[in-house]
């Protein structure tokens, strides 16, 4: 079963993807995005049917009218639907994929170093869990 709105999979113990939800959150203002933790039951059925191993995957996915976007274009795409003037980082989907993804991927295999990990999954607060698909 896959949402009919955009699902945002994220490392759900990681510091720097948590403040990234929480951002795209308070940014959300036509309350567009889902989320899940790749850790979660979701991820494990929906993004199979991708072919993503999830014991493989380091980059936030997004998941938009039955099309797969990570990295980079993952990104952008979900920057491209939030509030003020975070759309206007989607002109950066000019420049080549290879390269977007190497920065993308400098900073993913640093994350933990530079924003350390948290020992559990975030958890939605009441108000929030809504937007959460497990």
């Amino acid at each position: 079963m896959i949402s009919s709105n955009p699902v945002i999979f994220f490392d759900g113990v990681c510091n720097l993807c948590n403040a990234s939800v929480q951002f795209a959150i308070e940014h959300d203002q036509k309350d567009l995005f889902k989320f899940t933790a790749l850790q979660g039951e979701y991820a494990k059925k929906v993004l199979p049917q991708f072919g993503i191993d999830l014991n493989k995957i380091n980059s936030i996915i997004l998941v938009e009218n039955d099309q797969l976007y990570t990295k980079s274009s993952a990104a952008l795409k979900i920057a491209k639907h939030l509030n003020g003037l975070w759309p206007v980082l989607y002109v950066f989907m000019i420049i080549p994929k290879f390269i977007r993804d190497a920065v993308y991927d400098v900073i993913a295999k640093n994350r933990y170093r530079w924003w350390e990990k948290q020992e559990s999954c975030w958890v939605p607060t009441p108000a929030l869990k809504s937007k959460f698909l497990d």
